[in-house]
């Protein structure tokens, strides 16, 4: 099926459901790196891996999704909680932008005592004052959390929040969209089926709002829930195309109710697989992210010879994983030098992948990047 499979992204055709199983269960690992630089090329034709200047700030952890698998939540019983006045939150943004942060990923529990008009003052305000900054907030789960306590419908939801200024939201609360899965890790409403994270997505789109796909894995999916969760976003984007990327992340068992049932976190391999699969399958993605933070460095470097060709951001602050025991943390300079190490040209974007500014290139790099010394080290360990 490999060759029969090379000569469909050869000819740009799209992938079926059983070659999207057959790249992830069957398919030999290194066999798959070619197969995805081939899709990443025809998508981004420059050896240039881009990255954003961006922080994620959490404005509450009071949340009554009671996820198995989160270790950042708290319930209003629990001395810890906390809940962020919009000043308060407005002034972490300005601390942001003195770092010359350019997203803000601003995400929180699922609080019910939280109304529509925080969250709209949260974004108008964040426009009028750093006007530099793009907001990036609220994922999915949050805004179906809007609908329910304002008592508005969804798409009234997501155009006021337009209106006051939000151009893209991130694609959190998605996990594995599969409902098989989904009900097992959190409550039913608003996280317990694939239809209410499609539902938000699918609105924004059709007002003009951007979004990121994301996926987390290594927990209770089985193969072909991770294809139905291709599938799912790839058809949305047919419909819109509104998503910007594809971003995937492996599952922290640390500090969390799941991780009793979940014995070993997933490693380097299965993420490089799941990038290359994804970058194959879904065709009608220009950017497949990479990660330095959720992996590791030298895991994320890999990534960009499997179809990478983002190395997300630099977040310089995040709680919720490293409530579960993952602290990562990495600076500018940094990013730049790992880029540049694996054979690309580094260059800083926006939230909506504008071009910022270039880095100078390594030396030896031309079309088509420098691909090989990282792939080498591949398939030894890693589940």
């Amino acid at each position: 099926m490999l060759n029969e499979i090379r000569a469909k992204v050869e000819a740009g055709e799209r992938m079926t459901r059983e070659e999207g199983m057959y790249l992830l269960t069957e398919a030999n690992l290194l066999d798959l790196a070619p197969l995805a630089q081939m899709v990443r090329f025809r998508h981004n034709p420059d050896p240039v891996v881009t990255f954003v200047i961006d922080t994620n700030l959490n404005y509450t952890n009071v949340c009554d999704a009671y996820c198995t698998f989160c270790s950042f939540y708290r319930t209003e019983a629990d001395s810890d909680k906390y809940t962020y006045t919009v000043e308060e939150m407005l002034e972490q943004v300005g601390k942001a932008a003195e770092k010359e942060v350019t997203t803000v990923l601003l995400q929180g529990g699922l609080n019910p005592a939280i109304p529509l008009e925080y969250y709209e003052e949260l974004v108008r305000e964040t426009r009028r004052r750093y006007p530099q900054i793009t907001p990036h907030y609220f994922s999915a789960p949050e805004f179906q959390k809007m609908a329910q306590v304002s008592g508005l419908p969804l798409p009234k939801v997501l155009q006021r929040l337009k209106d006051a200024g939000q151009v893209s939201i991130p694609g959190g609360g998605s996990e594995i969209l599969s409902d098989r899965v989904k009900h097992r890790l959190s409550r039913l409403y608003p996280k317990g089926k694939t239809a209410d994270w499609v539902d938000v997505h699918r609105e924004a789109h059709r007002i003009g709002m951007r979004s990121t796909a994301t996926m987390m894995y290594g927990h209770l999916e089985r193969p072909e829930d991770i294809v139905n969760h291709l599938e799912v976003v790839r058809d949305l984007q047919d419909e819109f195309h509104g998503f910007t990327a594809f971003v995937h992340w492996s599952y922290k068992r640390a500090g969390n109710a799941l991780g009793a049932k979940v014995k070993e976190e997933a490693g380097p391999n299965p993420y490089l697989r799941i990038i290359a699969v994804a970058r194959i399958f879904l065709d009608n993605f220009q950017h497949v992210q990479a990660s330095w933070f959720s992996e590791g460095r030298k895991t994320g470097q890999v990534a960009l010879n499997f179809g990478g060709d983002d190395f997300g951001g630099t977040l310089f602050d995040e709680n919720v994983m490293q409530e579960a025991g993952w602290y990562n943390r990495t600076t500018v300079d940094e990013v730049v030098a790992t880029i540049q190490e694996a054979g690309f040209t580094p260059a800083q974007r926006t939230t909506l992948y504008e071009i910022v500014r270039y880095f100078p290139a390594p030396e030896g790099v031309g079309p088509g990047g420098r691909v090989g010394s990282f792939a080498a080290g591949v398939g030894a360990g890693g589940g």
